[in-house]
């Protein structure tokens, strides 16, 4: 049976790890299985993995070049990616977060913008947007930047023609299929719809990011999105 992965170099001191082109819990449960396989210290060691980064659909293993045997790190990577199953993904292991959420005025200046879209009143767009468990797949962007998975289609919205030069802290925004929350200020081109009081991001504090994406078979979600 073939593989249903392949693997690319992307860098001098990189690989990744390309799995279906499908933004879906299982997908992204293979691939956080995968890297957690990696990480393990033995492994990491012997092959002298410096870091691991999960996104939709694919990981990329950085390592050092010169002390790295390339042909095994290939070869184990292939092996481990080929004998991580798609593994079972079952609400019981999810650990929610609830994020409160004002959707109102200047909180949500791009709420128009989204109504409009969708053909939708605010009401509706408040209503769909924060009835889903939204998956972290992802953080990436910015410190803490969570990319979630499982917004209704209805309120698909293509980003903003000219980014905003500054974007607050705690903002929720819609980006295409895609909704987030910005954990400082920055910019940005995603449609603004509300904003959360959570700080999402504390360099002073240990994490120093709130939220944190799927682990091996611990499925993390942001959950509803209270207005």
């Amino acid at each position: 049976m073939p593989d249903d992965f392949s693997i690319v170099r992307s860098s001098e001191d990189s690989i990744q790890i390309q799995f279906t082109q499908t933004i879906c819990p299982e997908t992204n449960a293979r691939i956080q299985a995968v890297c957690a396989a990696l990480e393990r210290e033995e492994l990491s060691s012997r092959l002298f993995i410096t870091e691991t980064v999960p996104s939709y659909c694919a990981l990329t293993v950085y390592f050092d070049e010169g002390k790295t045997p390339f042909e095994e790190l290939m070869n184990v990577v292939q092996k481990t990616a080929r004998n991580s199953a798609y593994p079972a993904v079952s609400k019981n292991t999810y650990i929610v977060h609830e994020i409160p959420v004002c959707y109102d005025g200047d909180f949500a200046p791009d709420m128009k913008n989204v109504c409009r879209n969708a053909g939708l009143s605010r009401k509706e767009v408040i209503t769909l947007h924060s009835a889903p468990d939204y998956l972290i797949y992802m953080l990436g962007f910015m410190p803490g930047f969570p990319y979630l998975g499982g917004m209704d289609s209805r309120l698909e919205t293509p980003r903003l023609k000219t980014p905003r030069t500054k974007i607050p802290s705690g903002s929720v925004a819609i980006g295409g299929s895609q909704t987030g929350i910005y954990p400082a200020e920055s910019p940005g081109g995603w449609q603004i719809i509300g904003r959360t009081p959570l700080k999402l991001f504390d360099p002073e504090k240990e994490p120093s990011v709130f939220l944190k994406p799927a682990t091996e078979y611990d499925l993390f979600l942001l959950t509803k999105i209270h207005f």
